[in-house]
């Protein structure tokens, strides 16, 4: 048992890599390779920090909640106040056409800085980019109060697109700085569930500014975009002070190098024997190397990663086509809602999908060789909610539980393939591979959101025609879909147990010359061999 895991003499000065980081040179003590602390021991460790980065902080939670609002409202505010004639779509004279060209833009804009954006995030470091993210979004999201023409909201929505992009994969990125890939999925879920939440909350609340319609000459979807606007801008600037930076060796201090002198001193997640045990349970994170192109390249051509973009574009696709036309899908059912009832009755999606994260996630971990499994049963439960909507015509109830179940499946879905890729390119490619492989399959897959946002529902005109088969079409486009990333799934999951998912050579011999780290064996790694199953599962269900 490593009880002196790290003496204080003989420090060991590697490298100056982590100047990237505004950072000085890192300086390690010497530990016992071969010894591990006890798993009780390194489980406090997780889940102290589970207390002081996920909801102790709220800091990740809170900035993808608003930011999650602001990018959904344009959903919302195409059919709020509509019995006034105060509605977006009025307001503006848009057309169906208008419409979905908007809400495809962002994710155009998205998919083509993902990557690059999260690049940026690996040298810069997390909290400096992540609080610029959520600054611009909001103040992007103000300026949609003062749109007054269709050209207007398009280019918003690209400019919004273009700002925002990296968050998704930048969170994911960031989790691997403090969680081995094995123990990320549950926590990337309860990241994403701010957006599940965020989608229910601002369904419920659209309903209070749809009240305020009118108030100070500004109708009811401008009240929506100014304040949650404002609470982006405000809690960007607040980020700085709020969030951790990537972890240092026990015993380093920061050193400030240009901008980030003036910015405030970054919160430290661990401190004195817990900051220990974390060192010599995942010391591939405190061994950072600047990645280069040529490490990037290898990313690129590595076909592991395009099983993984199919996957995900099936259900991001779903996700931000029910995100987006949940609402008007409601209205379908059941013209005779009125705007707040539709409001009302679109919360309860987000709330499964919630219910389905809480559940799902956990259990996923704790058998992570297992991926594929639990995937593609909660795909399978979404296609079945999908053809109970299409199908079920006499009972509009039962077409309303068909999107709620929708909502369950959808719920495990994008964790889960974040969780994946994660672990597969952390062996693979280390570090710059957890950021260049999440922000790829999080860009390429989001064209799937472009498809549903832009081709289906109210922008399909004959599909979006009323009558009893309306949008059967773009229902049964979204089965589709889902099925490629069953499809997806399952080749992934064959081809790793056929070719296995050793590190790459290259990037061992490239990190090695280059004066890095290599591929580390740390504590976590070895563990990772076997899956924890349900060993402790009914103490962490007691606290």
């Amino acid at each position: 048992m490593a009880t002196q895991a790290i003496e204080s003499e003989s420090p060991t000065t590697i490298g100056d890599d982590s100047k990237d980081f505004g950072q000085g040179p890192q300086v390690v003590t010497e530990t016992d390779e071969d010894e591990d602390y006890p798993i009780e021991r390194v489980d406090a460790v997780y889940r102290k920090l589970d207390y002081r980065i996920i909801p102790g902080t709220l800091a990740f939670w809170v900035l993808y909640f608003i930011c999650s609002g602001i990018r959904s409202n344009i959903g919302l505010a195409q059919t709020m106040n509509a019995d006034q004639g105060h509605d977006l779509m009025q307001v503006l004279h848009l057309s169906a056409h208008d419409t979905s060209t908007a809400l495809a833009l962002f994710y155009v804009s998205y998919v083509i800085f993902d990557c690059p954006s999260n690049l940026i995030m690996s040298r810069l470091g997390p909290r400096v980019w992540m609080a610029r993210i959520v600054f611009a979004v909001g103040a992007i999201g103000m300026c949609f109060a003062a749109v007054r023409s269709a050209w207007s909201v398009k280019f918003l929505r690209f400019l919004l697109g273009f700002v925002e992009a990296g968050i998704w994969p930048g969170m994911s990125y960031y989790l691997t700085l403090f969680y081995p890939p094995s123990r990320t999925g549950e926590r990337i879920g309860m990241y994403f569930s701010s957006a599940q939440i965020s989608a229910a909350v601002v369904g419920l609340v659209s309903a209070g500014f749809q009240k305020m319609d009118g108030l100070g000459g500004i109708v009811g979807f401008q009240w929506m975009f100014i304040i949650w606007g404002a609470l982006a801008v405000v809690l960007g600037v607040v980020l700085l002070w709020w969030l951790p930076d990537r972890p240092l060796p026990p015993g380093e201090k920061r050193v400030k190098k240009g901008l980030m002198q003036y910015l405030p001193a970054a919160p430290e997640a661990l401190k004195g024997e817990d900051a220990i045990v974390h060192y010599h349970d995942l010391k591939r994170v405190y061994h950072p190397r600047s990645w280069t192109w040529t490490d990037l390249g290898y990313v690129l051509i590595d076909w592991r990663l395009w099983p993984l973009v199919l996957m995900y574009f099936g259900v991001v696709g779903v996700g931000i086509g029910i995100q987006l036309y949940g609402n008007i899908i409601i209205a379908s059912i059941n013209p005779s809602y009125s705007d707040i009832t539709v409001s009302l009755l679109f919360a309860p999606i987000w709330l499964m999908d919630f219910f389905a994260i809480l559940i799902v996630t956990p259990i996923s971990d704790r058998f992570h060789k297992l991926r594929s499994i639990f995937f593609t049963a909660a795909v399978l439960i979404q296609i079945a909610g999908l053809l109970v909507v299409t199908f079920a015509l006499s009972n509009q109830w039962a077409r309303y539980g068909g999107l709620l179940m929708v909502g369950f499946g959808l719920g495990p879905t994008v964790p889960i393939c974040m969780t994946w890729t994660n672990e597969i390119f952390q062996c693979r490619h280390g570090e710059v591979g957890v950021a260049a492989a999440g922000a790829l399959v999080s860009g390429l897959g989001n064209l799937g959101s472009i498809v549903t946002t832009y081709a289906l529902y109210t922008g399909w005109p004959a599909d979006a025609a009323s009558g009893p088969h309306q949008y059967r079409r773009s229902n049964l486009t979204m089965i589709g879909i889902l099925c490629l990333s069953i499809v997806s799934a399952f080749a992934m999951d064959i081809l790793i147990r056929i070719f296995g998912n050793k590190p790459s050579q290259k990037i061992r011999d490239a990190g090695n010359s280059a004066g890095g780290s290599g591929n580390f064996e740390d504590g976590a790694a070895r563990r990772e061999q076997v899956q924890r199953g349900f060993r402790g599962f009914s103490k962490v269900w007691k606290k």
